[in-house]
């Protein structure tokens, strides 16, 4: 008597998510590590990482269709579309985290502690076509900024410029932001500026920054200006460069040592 065998059909729907998901990983990792390392530039890396995405939710879509394919018909791939499905939420999971970011954050990129006058860039007329605008008009934004980030305020020192410049300059450096300029002299001027250029940790993201430093006499007033060159929401990312940097500048001023 002859044996019959059943021959399993593989599903295509698994095979193409598997290879979909690996594509869109690889896409996205080389696309971020090539952003963070400044060879790409944010326009061309928001659209690799969009490609990036919707390849991902296809894959997910695919395992799906893998999955009905085993139930249903006894088709082989649930290894494949297992796979695919894990790889494209890991791909999705950024994409849900800046959506749920964009919704309970204001539609804000450029922060600042003075909203009456705030710290002026010299490098507004270097910004290139695509960027965001430095506006010094902070009216149409201030409710919604001061609601939002009540945490961004200037500080007010004990001593002169000269010594406050010192702790910022140190407290810049351990952020690991760069230096782009420094605009008057203390002692000379009332104001002194210093601009920087601050990079998010993972994707590299570009915010400019603008400290001033006010002579007071006695005291020293230090405000600052966060800027996304990217981006017309920031996620939060500009008034946590401004929290961050006052309370290490607040740890460097109290450590200091005195003036003599």
């Amino acid at each position: 008597m002859m044996k019959l065998r059943y021959i399993r059909r593989k599903s295509r729907s698994a095979v193409w998510s598997f290879r979909l998901a690996v594509f869109s990983a690889v896409l996205f990792l080389f696309s971020a590590l090539g952003h963070r390392f400044q060879a790409i530039e944010t326009p061309d890396f928001l659209v690799l990482a969009v490609l990036a995405g919707a390849l991902a939710l296809l894959a997910l879509l695919l395992a799906a269709k893998g999955f009905a394919d085993l139930w249903r018909n006894g088709d082989k791939g649930g290894t494949r579309s297992l796979w695919g499905a894990l790889i494209a939420l890991a791909i999705l999971t950024p994409f849900a985290v800046t959506a749920y970011l964009a919704l309970v954050t204001p539609p804000l990129y450029d922060i600042s502690t003075d909203l009456s006058s705030p710290p002026q860039f010299s490098l507004a007329v270097l910004r290139k076509s695509g960027m965001n605008p430095i506006d010094d008009n902070t009216a149409p934004r201030a409710a919604m900024q001061t609601a939002a980030y009540p945490e961004a305020t200037g500080r007010r020192y004990e001593g002169s410029p000269d010594r406050i410049l010192e702790a910022v300059m140190a407290v810049i450096g351990a952020e690991g932001w760069t230096v782009t300029g420094r605009f008057g002299m203390p002692g000379e001027q009332v104001e002194t500026i210093v601009e920087a250029v601050a990079r998010s940790s993972i994707l590299g993201f570009t915010s400019d920054i603008a400290i001033r430093l006010t002579d007071e006499g006695q005291t020293t007033y230090v405000d600052m200006r966060s800027v996304s060159r990217y981006r017309t929401r920031d996620l939060g990312a500009n008034a946590r460069y401004i929290a961050d940097f006052m309370m290490r500048l607040d740890q460097q001023v109290s450590g200091a040592a005195p003036e003599g």
